[in-house]
Order: C-alpha cells, then structure tokens, then sequence
C-alpha cells in the first residue's frame, strides 16, 4: 500500500473494491442511481452505505484488513474511550451515516442529481482537517495585533514525559504556569499586560510522546490605565529556571496530595523524588526563536497541528501488511529520516495524542484572555495604530476551487449551476459511537 499513490480501498460487505487515487472528494449521482466522481469517468453502483467520498489516507490504513479492529480487540482494557470516539467518527466520514446534502441541476434539460456527504469534523481526519486549519488561521491573523511577537517553545527532561501520559489531567496547567512567568516579568519590569496564546504538545516529530508548551508573546504591553503601549524583551536565563520551578513544584504537590499515577518503577523507596530531584539539577531547554513583525510564521506553524492530526499524510510512504514507513524531521541533524515500525505500535503512537473530550489545547492570556479581550483589544489597536479586522469565512465552494480548480456547484453534464434541494441527517454522534464496531468490521450501518 503505497500512500499517496494508487490505493485499493475495500468495501466490507460489499466484497468488492477499487482503485483511485482522487483528490477531489465529491461524487454525483444520475438518474439511473450510478455515481460520478467528478475528476473522472468512473462509475460504482450506490447502494445504502457506500463512501461516497474518496477515504482519507488514515482511514484507508485503520480499515485495510480491519487493522484498527484487531488493535482495538488486543487494547480492550488499556484503550480510551475518547480514542474509540474519535476513530469513530473518522471511519464514518465521509458516508451517508454523517448525513448527505442534496443538489439538482437547474439546466431545464438535464435531471443531473448531485449528493454531497458530511465530514465528521474532527481534527484527528486529515480529510476535514484543511477547512478549520484555514478558518483558525484567518480568525488569529484577524485577531491579534501586527507587533513584534516573540515565539518561546518551554520543554522538559524527557525523564518526565510518561508521568503526564499517565496523569494527562495534569497538562492543563502547563499552559498557564508558562504563560503566568512572563506576565508576571513584564508586570514587574514594565507594568504592562502583554498578549499571550499558547498551544501544548504532546508529540515528536516521529509521533513518540513528547510533553512541551508553544508560548507566543507580543514584545510589549499595554500600561493598567491603558493609555500607553510599552516595549518589553524577555530573558532565557529567567524565564528558563522558573519554568523548571514551576513544573517539579506541579508534580510534586500532586505527589505529596496523592493524586499521581506513577509507572511501576517509581512507586519503590524515593524513586519519585530522586527523579524529580535530578530533573531539576539538568537545564531544561527553552528555545526564543527570533523575534517577527508579525505573529503569521507562528500562527501558520501552528495550524498544521492544533486542527490537524499529529502527522501529516503526506509523511506516510508506504504499508506492507505489517509494518508502516513514515518521513520525520530529525531536530539533531536536521536531515529527514525515514522510521519503520509495527503497524500497531504506529496506531499506538498515533491514537495517544488525541486529547481527552473538552480539553483545550489553544489559550489565550494577558490582553487576549477572554474575560477581558473586548474591553482590552480595542484599545490595543488604538495604540498601534491599526484598525481592528473581521476574519473571512472559509466557504467549502470557494475552498474546492483554490485547491483543486473545481467549482462543485456547476453541473458536470451540463455546466449549469447545481440548485440546494435538502439535507438529509445523518445519525447524531452518541449512535455513531454505538456502531464503532460495525464501521470498524465494515459493517453496513443501519
């Protein structure tokens, strides 16, 4: 299975398959029930549940040979249920149990049938990933201000990691201890209140469990009064060590309270503490990038991964039947590396990044926290002499003619405009839940 090729993509109780390799992601369908896909003239039967979009590259790896099956039976008592939920729906996408819009051709000669399957919205599927990257990244570049913004990625010993995978309640407040050091710097040094947004990571480039915080920060502040706008800079060799202060002072009061699920080698003697004790004596790397005139390069980096999964697809090469090849970023020499591994160990790796239901990865400080954004921003703005902006809607027709030079809504028999008939529902996201079994099996849903 070459990804990003041609990919053969089974239909479960169909016992039949194809070959594609698609990237547009509509069908059509005529009078006599066949379907169209747009960029070509091949043509399937529809029957109740076939997938009328083309399957994301993630989703052709989970069900080739029911893989994320045989996972989920060998994982039943380690397995979460938020990572159940979210493949899910992922194996649903794209399929009349999301639910379906329905457009006819308005062409007074032409009975040309077009029906549109939903997405399932999550940021794990690389199909429905692009739509919200793109309308995150145009509501934080219409959000925050043009100033010289200064990037800072906190990280920790990797001795540390798996005490968070094992406690991930813990991983809210990273964000604020990070965040917390710099507004109280720049309170004491200058007075001022600066913007904050931060996003946590929990991943690597090779998808290994690597807990760190990306903090980005205006260079200056707005005075308490709010009439004046100060320049401000920030120190490693300050911000370096109360970051270390702060996270071992984290672990060790959720120690000391009894509330730590530790690995079984540090629950003997002093071991917890030897390692904590040891992890504060190392200098923990907290890397500034250089300053920018504008917070762009940061907010577009982080689009790749706050609405998208952990990997991009494109870095899948290739799967025999047993193990995956996936492309990495090796940080040390700064070369790409290839890394092969079990296909379950690489489900393994990829499901333990999805983060538990309700928990917020993106946050918002200082001047951006939401309890005082719209009393504070204005006046921002003012300061800096710039007029606040109103983010662009990311439409799906517009978002198919950049990508792919397609306009979904004109008929491919006859060129005239598609006409909005009906939505039918689909099956609401607790049921989808219940037929995990049956969409990981290939089972038709009923």
């Amino acid at each position: 299975m070459n990804f990003g090729k041609f990919t053969r993509y089974a239909f479960g109780d169909f016992n039949s398959s194809a070959i594609c390799h698609f990237s547009v992601l509509i069908f059509s369908v005529d009078r006599h029930g066949l379907v169209y896909l747009l960029s070509s003239h091949s043509r399937y039967s529809l029957t109740a549940d076939f997938p009328i979009r083309t399957p994301s590259t993630i989703k052709q790896f989970l069900t080739w040979g029911q893989l994320w099956w045989t996972f989920h039976q060998a994982n039943l008592e380690t397995i979460r249920p938020v990572e159940v939920q979210t493949i899910a729906t992922i194996l649903a996408c794209g399929t009349m149990t999301m639910g379906y819009a329905t457009f006819h051709c308005s062409g007074v000669n032409c009975s040309h049938k077009k029906i549109i399957c939903f997405s399932c919205k999550s940021r794990y599927c690389n199909t429905c990933g692009k739509k919200s990257t793109d309308q995150w990244i145009k509501n934080m570049r219409a959000t925050l201000p043009d100033t010289t913004w200064q990037h800072i990625t906190h990280t920790m010993p990797d001795t540390l990691w798996q005490i968070f995978k094992f406690n991930r309640r813990l991983l809210g407040p990273l964000s604020a201890l990070a965040a917390n050091i710099l507004m109280k710097t720049a309170r004491k040094k200058k007075g001022v209140r600066p913007g904050i947004f931060t996003a946590i990571h929990t991943f690597g480039r090779a998808l290994n469990w690597n807990v760190h915080i990306h903090l980005s920060i205006t260079t200056g502040g707005i005075t308490k009064d709010g009439s004046t706008w100060r320049k401000l800079y920030f120190a490693k060799k300050v911000v370096m060590p109360q970051w270390r202060y702060q996270v071992i002072k984290l672990l060790r009061s959720a120690y000391q309270k009894g509330e730590l699920i530790l690995p079984e080698e540090l629950t003997t003697g002093n071991s917890f503490e030897t390692l904590l004790n040891d992890a504060y004596q190392k200098n923990w790397v907290v890397h500034f990038a250089k300053p920018t005139k504008t917070p762009k390069r940061t907010i577009e980096y982080l689009g790749r991964y706050i609405t998208r999964p952990p990997l991009a697809m494109s870095r899948l090469k290739h799967y025999d039947g047993s193990t995956v090849t996936f492309e990495y970023l090796d940080h040390k020499t700064k070369k790409h590396r290839l890394k092969v591994c079990d296909a379950m160990d690489f489900i393994a790796r990829f499901i333990q990044h999805i983060p538990e239901k309700g928990f917020r990865m993106i946050r918002h400080y200082g001047f951006l926290a939401n309890r005082v954004r719209s009393k504070l921003l204005p006046k921002v703005f003012a300061l800096l002499e710039q007029k606040q902006r109103t983010p662009d809607k990311v439409r799906y027709r517009q978002l198919l003619i950049e990508s792919f030079k397609l306009d979904p809504l004109i008929c491919i028999l006859c060129k005239s405009v598609m006409v909005f008939v009906g939505v039918t529902p689909g099956k609401p996201k607790w049921e989808i839940f219940q037929h995990h079994d049956q969409l990981a099996q290939q089972k038709i849903v009923r």
